[in-house]
């Protein structure tokens, strides 16, 4: 009995000794790669993914690791040369290659930023990047995988699915398109690529010939944004963000297709990483016959995004953009016959460079240089054609403080409007414009997020104007099952828009702009709600708006003279207008497979003063021109294994037009339900072929009075990705 219990201890002993033995031996040989991930404000970053594989292998074993709530964490691994990466959504994902030696400590400690073009990431709404939750503005993100399931072409049409925004075109493909939000006019939007303002001097901007190619997301903010962006953000503002290369193998995107009207589009996009080096490249081309006499469109989109790392906090990019488009304008019904000689060529182009650094842990700024141009050639007849030619051109340095609670931003900005307008021509006008501005973000706790901005705005014409916006968002409720998180979000800003450079310098003795035009002027109220439910798998947002638009700009007519048989006329600042309603969306994944998307709006505008009005239309009590009162959209996606449908549907209520003839009396221009389709199917492995028909059921309607709509547009295509990888 003593023999065998001193035997088992003897074994029992030489069993751990030779465990300790061996795993001496192991941690002798092994790597430990430990650190703490921060964010921008230095607090630590959790639930971050930790993944190392060896370099020269591709099908390796992945040692993998996660971050603790402060941020810290610990991968141990044999040695070797890996390739490390740290991701957490929305964060940049971060990759090194790292030589690890047998039995080394190396501490690798990382400040992490918000991927700018994630879809949870807001950066237009601040002057630094958020995420999305805790904005106080009401943002609505359009990604890079909605695009691709809805198979958008043009962004109008998008555009148009989105809650609170209305949309107006003058015909089918190429007419003249304009957007509306929450009421505002069609040149009281800001609209931005990449940071660049597209808008003519004045807020006016056509987006017929607005492509999603090489594209990755845009961003919609409600609201009066003229606190960050000055003139023009009286309703809202827009951003289109391009692609950037993430692979160091290229990702490659080609496609070709065609369909109605005697329709066909092509173009290829590639992007990746060299090293240091990022690029995204893109080229498309379409061509449509459209639908009736002189309705041909062309249209060429070429862009590029170019980036440098000088370290991971010094880094340099630059983004362009080229769209070229030749469209023939068929005449409206309401004004037979056809005229089959009017054509419109519009060119946009735009440039940004833009130079992001540290100074430190708290300090970053940020360097841009801007360039936009504009020409647009209106034939009307032969030998008759009136060009517009505008540029602007600036130069904006901010510099962000960074602290635990949140941050502080202030910035300078200075810009060049140049411009020949047609109704000018061919003298030239010139406006400087300069502006400083400051914007801070506080959180005193987790669950409420404070923010403030303002800016004064120096204008060569109206002189300065100092513009407020204040905003806050409450993390009411955090929850689990059914009832989830409960969100609040309120704000208040005030918006102006520079009048156009004809409005000002107009120089018609007859008909003179007016020098001591002021800026027009809006005041904008937003209150919110963002719920969540069924453990996250339903989203609802509802948003109540206020605006006031003052200091409109209006035309009066005063009486002929012997110089002036036809009359006198010149602009003034008389006009008031208002617009309140709501904005309702939903989304939804009731199933594995479905997806559902929907939205309602209802937009009650209406004209307060208008002392010159010229057309009926425009009389105190009318609502604002082709904003319907009720509007809405819903969207399913299915996708079974290598095959997707989605179905997307859009209605308008009644909108006001009219057809601007004698005494421009109002028409109502009648609602209407659109639907459109598309799908995809994967061959194989990167290949697929898809197609859509929009207007599926061929629904006859008008977006501006005497236009019609494109009908049916059946197309089919097919389409080779390589999606790159590291």
């Amino acid at each position: 009995m003593k023999t065998t219990v001193l035997r088992t201890a003897f074994l029992s002993f030489l069993v751990f000794a030779v465990r300790i033995f061996l795993e001496a031996q192991t941690n002798s040989s092994s790597a430990r790669l430990f650190g703490t991930l921060l964010d921008t404000s230095g607090a630590g970053v959790g639930g971050a993914r930790v993944t190392a594989r060896l370099e020269s292998v591709s099908d390796a074993h992945v040692w993998a690791a996660a971050s603790s709530e402060d941020g810290t964490y610990v991968l141990t691994l044999p040695a070797g040369r890996y390739h490390v990466q740290f991701s957490r959504v929305p964060f940049v994902p971060r990759d090194f290659v790292l030589d690890l030696s047998a039995g080394q400590q190396r501490r690798l400690d990382l400040r992490l930023d918000l991927e700018r073009l994630s879809d949870s990431v807001v950066v237009t709404a601040q002057a630094e990047p958020v995420a999305s939750e805790v904005s106080p503005y009401p943002v609505t993100v359009i990604s890079r995988n909605e695009i691709e399931r809805r198979q958008s072409v043009y962004l109008p049409d998008l555009l148009a699915l989105q809650p609170g925004i209305s949309l107006a075109r003058t015909g089918s493909v190429g007419g003249l398109a304009t957007i509306f939000i929450d009421g505002g006019n069609s040149n009281f939007t800001k609209v931005l690529i990449d940071g660049t303002t597209v808008n003519e001097p004045g807020g006016f901007l056509n987006f017929s010939n607005f492509t999603l190619d090489n594209v990755e997301k845009v961003e919609i903010v409600h609201g009066a944004e003229s606190a960050l962006y000055g003139s023009d953000a009286v309703s809202g503002a827009i951003q289109i963000f391009t692609r950037r290369g993430t692979t160091r193998f290229p990702a490659v995107n080609l496609f070709g297709e065609g369909g109605s009207f005697a329709s066909a589009r092509g173009g290829a996009d590639i992007s990746g990483l060299l090293g240091r080096f990022d690029y995204s490249t893109g080229a498309a081309y379409l061509h449509s016959e459209g639908q009736g006499i002189n309705d041909a469109f062309l249209n060429r989109t070429l862009s590029g995004a170019f980036g440098w790392r000088f370290s991971e906090a010094n880094q340099m990019r630059l983004v362009l953009r080229n769209q070229s488009s030749d469209a023939e304008i068929p005449r409206s019904m309401l004004l037979p016959p056809a005229n089959t000689n009017q054509s419109d060529s519009l060119h946009l182009f735009s440039a940004n460079w833009s130079w992001n650094f540290r100074t430190g842990t708290h300090w970053a700024h940020h360097l841009s240089g801007t360039e936009s141009r504009t020409r647009d050639a209106n034939t009307i007849s032969k030998g008759l054609t009136f060009i517009d030619s505008f540029n602007r051109a600036g130069l904006q340095e901010q510099s962000t403080y960074f602290f635990r609670t949140g941050s502080m931003t202030a910035g300078y900005q200075y810009e060049v409007e140049n411009g020949f307008p047609s109704l000018l021509f061919p003298e030239h006008a010139r406006r400087n414009n300069q502006a400083g501005f400051l914007d801070g973000r506080w959180q005193p706790f987790s669950r409420l997020t404070l923010n403030a901005g303002v800016r004064a705005e120096v204008n060569d014409n109206f002189g300065t104007r100092v513009v407020p916006r204040v905003g806050t968002a409450l993390a009411l409720r955090y929850g689990q099952g059914f009832w989830g998180d409960t969100r609040l979000r309120a704000s208040y800003g005030k918006g102006i828009k520079e009048p156009g450079l004809e409005q000002s310098f107009g120089s018609d003795p007859c008909f003179p702009g007016n020098p001591n035009l002021h800026p027009e002027r809006s005041r904008t109220v937003y209150a919110g709600v963002d719920q969540t439910l069924a453990s996250q798998r339903v989203r609802m947002t509802a948003g109540y708006f206020n605006n006031r638009f003052e200091d409109m700009i209006s035309f009066a007519f005063g009486a002929p003279s012997t110089s002036c048989t036809s009359g006198t006329g010149t602009y003034f600042n008389t006009d008031l207008a208002r617009a309140r309603g709501m904005n309702l969306s939903l989304e939804a994944k009731p199933l594995r497979w479905l997806t559902m998307a929907g939205n309602y709006s209802y937009d009650d505008t209406r004209v307060v003063k208008a002392p010159n009005v010229f057309f009926e239309v425009g009389r105190p009590g009318n609502p604002l021109l082709r904003r319907p009162l009720h509007s809405g959209s819903l969207t399913l996606n299915a996708v079974f294994r290598q095959m997707s449908w989605t179905l997307s549907s859009y209605f308008s209520g009644t909108r006001a037009d009219s057809d601007f003839q004698g005494l421009g009396l109002l028409i109502p221009n009648p609602g209407y339900a659109r639907f459109d389709l598309a799908t995809c199917y994967e061959l194989f492995d990167g290949l697929s072929v898809y197609g859509r028909a929009a207007n599926l059921f061929d629904k006859h309607y008008q977006e501006a009075l005497g236009f019609p709509a494109l009908g049916r547009d059946f197309r089919i295509g097919m389409r080779y990705r390589f999606s790159g990888k590291n």
